[in-house]
């Protein structure tokens, strides 16, 4: 059945329902009110032909924006969501404005739904490239803008850690103690295989060169010293960047998804000594006894291949072992681990806190994390070598 006119539309009976009905009429000046009657439900077969009627009579008459009446609406469902879209559709096309004022509220945001468009981060400009110059200086305005935002995230952190130290912050002792828990034993395992792996490496590869001058067994004192300076701090801190800082940020951008820190602001509590202290100060406590138990392990697959490749008596790779070790490597080692640990934690939770209240944003938040970390570790492991050769340590 076709409409009886292209302003007005009747659809199939039906038994149960009163039958969808359709008609135009004018409005203010511009606007055309579509006016909705009957039951608009899956039991009828056949809609009327809405779209078509409204461009009929967007020929006829001059149409600017499209508004609903629904008082005589008896009942809709998916279907009706449906027709709405298609009308949607229709006037973003011929570039009229689809006003949902007189729709029920519930097909009111399911449209809306439908039809928003979903933000995200990362937008790919189109267009005019601009000039170089003027993209330089947004990155630069951007940058400086980060910037000052870390810097007061920083300050009131800073702050928040003193209220901790002097026992006036407010948090949770078991929250501290289960993230105690979450990055430092239940990080274990991770340690363990990479940091034994690291070791057997730096072994084999010694091996493999100081075998051509017959002085196998300073590979102890090649492991010893790389991981207890070196390796072990910054293998570990790596692995805790992936492991705990993606967690960390992960965590509370899905906080801010859920309005959970509004919240906590909202009841008094500052979200720096609630959230923030705790998870710095578990895995600031937690580093150096990972990156001991880290020397450990990698000085351990020195062993491995000291004793299974090069046949090295196991009594004479800890001679050297011992002569070789120093406390002095040793400290420092523990000094970047702590530096480390402050470093994942800062920028986990502070790229966590500024996540976009979104799903994307929230993996965005933590790919960020995991980069900011791992990059702040490697840049810090080189100024510190550069003071220990100025300091001559």
């Amino acid at each position: 059945m076709t409409p009886r006119d292209p302003c007005q539309g009747k659809g199939f009976s039906s038994d149960h329902s009163p039958e969808p009905e359709f008609s135009f009429r004018g409005g203010d000046e511009g606007t055309a009110i579509l006016v909705l009657k009957g039951a608009w439900t899956k039991e009828h077969t056949r809609f009327p032909e809405v779209v078509r009627s409204l461009e009929a009579y967007s020929l006829e008459n001059r149409v600017e924006r499209l508004r609903f009446d629904t008082r005589e609406l008896h009942s809709w469902d998916s279907r009706f969501v449906t027709v709405l879209l298609r009308l949607e559709s229709s006037c973003r096309a011929k570039r009229i404005v689809f006003d949902l004022t007189g729709l029920p509220s519930g097909a009111m945001r399911l449209v809306d739904l439908a039809t928003t468009r979903p933000s995200t981060e990362i937008e790919v400009e189109t267009g005019q490239s601009g000039f170089v110059v003027e993209a330089v200086g947004r990155g630069v305005l951007a940058l400086g803008k980060d910037a000052l935002d870390f810097l007061d995230f920083l300050g009131r952190t800073v702050r928040a850690m003193f209220r901790f130290v002097f026992g006036l912050s407010c948090f949770r002792k078991r929250d501290l103690w289960l993230l105690i828990r979450e990055c430092g034993v239940e990080a274990l395992h991770i340690v363990t295989l990479v940091n034994l792996l690291v070791g057997l490496i730096l072994a084999f590869v010694g091996a493999v060169q100081l075998r051509q001058f017959g002085a196998q067994i300073y590979v102890a004192n090649l492991v010893t010293v790389s991981m207890t300076r070196e390796m072990g701090a910054i293998m570990t801190g790596i692995i805790m960047a992936g492991r705990t800082g993606a967690a960390y940020a992960a965590h509370l951008g899905t906080m801010n998804v859920n309005e959970e820190i509004d919240a906590l602001r909202t009841l008094g509590f500052s979200p720096e000594e609630f959230l923030i202290v705790p998870r710095i100060m578990a895995l600031v406590f937690m580093m150096p006894l990972l990156c001991l138990y880290a020397n450990f392990m990698g000085m351990l697959g020195g062993v491995v291949v000291a004793v299974g490749m090069l046949d090295l008596p196991f009594g004479q790779f800890l001679h050297e072992a011992g002569l070789a070790f120093s406390f002095t490597d040793l400290g420092l080692g523990l000094f970047k681990s702590v530096v480390f640990g402050f470093l994942i934690a800062l920028a986990g939770c502070y790229r966590g806190l500024r996540s976009e209240r979104s799903a994307a944003a929230v993996g965005l938040a933590a790919t960020s994390a995991v980069v900011a970390a791992t990059v702040a570790i490697i840049a810090t492991d080189g100024i510190v070598a550069v003071i220990c050769d100025i300091v001559g340590i």
